[in-house]
């Protein structure tokens, strides 16, 4: 089936299954598919291995809290975001409410018996979802700006993330305890089918206004994330087969809009932390997809190729990768590194996936925030297989120099190639119109051993006004506070022609980045502020060189021209134009060794502002504070100058 629209449209790239999809044989393709899937009913008897492995956080925290009163999120956490834009009130009511549910399912298909009573908590946690008004965001949700009201409309539910990751949660358990439900709860898995239909299925082929449908061209990571939790309702909540296949063929056609939109290098704009819930996810639907078709979907594609390598292409050292727009440098416990060592092995990349199975080995057991999909899928592979991930001292990195992405003009170089020793360059380009956009066009940040010492904050925690018209009031997300110039204190400018020009590529022999800043800034040409990034390695030094060539200063800004640099740990300021930043302060770091600055002209008047963290997912990666120095030019160098900053190693 092929969505009627006149709207322009990715060429296909699944095109063995576009056919097919088209020409109604999906009907049969997918006949059986519940069968082929990976995760097993929990009768199987690879649930008796998942049973043998240790379980202790998830086992723990089950028991914990069986019996207890659930989370209950209420009207008034739903009406906070719309009242005072607070999202978590709710969200993590929420969040905690599922978490429970997957840990209740992880518990009741291991415990093979029901004596301890865990299909209880299932049936209990699965029926409140199903009275839960909305599976939607109340920041997502539509209500308000339709009618303003506060209430969600069960005439009209919003299809957003968070129903995505409703209705496939329970179609997970509906596959996994199916038949124990009935018995237990005779009623409940028709009431789950019934709730998917009118809240999912329907909406998802009855509408083609969904941003996240990517129809107009943009296509973000809420495409592959809704898609694939589709597809598994599909598989599992829709008994008739017409309708079944017609809502996985407008999937296909969503991942392929969405595979369309990747660049050949394969990189994303929205960062590391977004990969996993946008390109990982994609991955994850394709799989799905294979199973259920008994591998008919041809996935050998060079996009998916590169898409792999991405992760592996942004590590810095230990658990800190490059961060760009919304995301954090330090990755959490819990991602699905196994999914993306499949995929790896699958493809024959071979340092991606030692990069991911070194990940994996020191998280043997899944989180169940990650969702209950993530976690039966890890669970089964752990179950199934004799050795599950080799762990390494510490996760190999990409052989050679590092590496230049050109779509997004991202660099990373590394002092001693193969490992974290030493220190370690990023520099980006891009434009201010890229999803989750900072406002970081020209940033670098340099890391020691590993470790960000000049950073970029990354992602605070989320409100109504992260993605509103005052998000650029936001200080994590202002030019201001990146390691970014500023000509005449001016901020950079929002949307994709505040860009930069990319005026020589690094190389393996040169790994050397030169932008062109002006535009990025409003100024005439981009030529007007020139800035360049490079690592000698012979040296040991990372050199961040700025040159200008200003118009006259606006009449409405300042006539000063400052260079900011955003450092975490501890900065100690020299009388000699010189400056040391160690990690201390900075929670669990892996290193003691710091770096060495140095700039010039020696004349430039440093202003040091102290960024004291409140924000629980900003101090939960830096510590309690940030420091922000920013260099003055002086009088004479406001038209036409240079700046240079070295980072050099602090030795032993």
């Amino acid at each position: 089936m092929a969505i009627g629209t006149d709207a322009v449209q990715a060429p296909p790239l699944l095109t063995s299954w576009g056919s097919q999809a088209e020409a109604g044989s999906l009907v049969e393709s997918l006949r059986g598919a519940r069968d082929r899937l990976t995760i097993r009913q929990a009768s199987d008897a690879g649930w008796q291995h998942v049973a043998a492995c240790s379980l202790t956080k998830i086992r723990s925290q089950a028991v914990t809290e069986k019996g207890t009163p659930w989370p209950q999120p209420l009207l008034s956490h739903y009406a906070r975001y719309f009242r005072d834009g607070n999202r978590t009130a709710y969200e993590e009511l929420v969040a905690s409410r599922q978490q429970r549910l997957t840990r209740a399912v992880v518990m009741a298909a291991v415990e093979g018996s029901d004596q301890a009573g865990w299909l209880d908590e299932v049936i209990d946690g699965a029926y409140l979802l199903c009275e839960q008004s909305s599976w939607s965001w109340a920041a997502h949700d539509d209500v308000f700006t339709r009618n303003g009201e506060v209430v969600p409309d069960r005439s009209r539910p919003y299809l957003d993330l968070g129903a995505g990751e409703v209705v496939a949660q329970l179609a997970w358990l509906d596959l996994v305890l199916g038949e124990q439900l009935d018995e237990r709860a005779p009623g409940l898995r028709k009431r789950i089918h019934l709730e998917a239909d009118e809240r999912v299925i329907r909406p998802f082929l009855d509408r083609l206004d969904w941003h996240w449908l990517g129809l107009d061209g943009d296509v973000h990571n809420w495409n592959p994330w809704i898609h694939s939790n589709i597809i598994v309702a599909a598989l599992l909540l829709v008994d008739d087969p017409e309708v079944q296949a017609q809502t996985v063929a407008r999937c296909i056609e969503g991942l392929d809009r969405f595979l369309a939109s990747i660049p050949a290098d394969g990189a994303i704009d929205e960062g590391f932390a977004y990969w996993w819930n946008g390109a990982g996810r994609a991955l994850e639907g394709l799989a799905v997809l294979e199973q259920a078709t008994d591998g008919m979907l041809n996935v050998d594609l060079p996009v998916i190729r590169e898409l792999v390598a991405f992760p592996h292409r942004m590590h810095l050292g230990h658990r800190w990768f490059l961060n760009v727009a919304d995301g954090p440098a330090r990755a959490p416990a819990g991602l699905s590194w196994d999914m993306l060592h499949r995929w790896a092995v699958r493809l024959g990349d071979s340092g991606a996936a030692h990069h991911a199975a070194t990940f994996a080995a020191v998280e043997p057991e899944p989180e169940p925030w990650a969702g209950l999909g993530r976690v039966l899928t890890s669970l089964t592979q752990l179950g199934s297989s004799t050795a599950r991930f080799e762990p390494s001292k510490r996760a190999q990195l990409r052989p050679g120099w590092g590496t230049y992405l050109p779509s997004v003009q991202i660099m990373i170089a590394r002092q001693t190639p193969g490992t974290t020793d030493g220190l370690t360059l990023a520099a980006k380009g891009g434009h201010n119109g890229e999803h989750h956009n900072h406002r970081d066009v020209g940033s670098v940040v340099v890391a020691m051993d590993g470790v960000p010492l000049l950073v970029d904050a990354g992602q605070p925690t989320y409100t109504a006004q992260t993605f509103g018209p005052d998000r650029y009031q936001i200080r994590a997300m202002q030019s201001a506070w990146h390691s970014v110039p500023a000509p005449f204190g001016l901020e950079q400018g929002t949307d994709s022609s505040f860009a930069a020009t990319v005026l020589q590529e690094p190389t393996p022999e040169e790994p050397a980045l030169a932008l062109g800043l002006g535009s990025a800034y409003g100024l005439d040409h981009a030529e007007q502020w020139i800035r360049t990034s490079m690592l000698n390695r012979e040296l040991g030094t990372v050199v961040i060189d700025d040159r200008w060539n200003l118009p006259p200063a606006p009449a409405e800004g300042t006539p000063d021209v400052d260079i900011t640099y955003l450092v975490a740990g501890t900065v100690r300021l020299g009388h000699d134009a010189t400056a040391t930043v160690t990690p201390d302060g900075i929670p669990n770091v892996e290193t003691t060794r710091g770096v060495h600055l140095r700039w010039k002209p020696a004349t430039a008047v440093v202003l040091v502002d102290e960024w004291h963290l409140d924000d629980p997912l900003l101090s939960g990666v830096w510590g309690e504070k940030l420091t922000r120095l920013r260099f003055r030019m002086p009088a004479e160098t406001r038209a036409s100058g240079a700046f240079t900053l070295t980072v050099e190693t602090i030795d032993d």
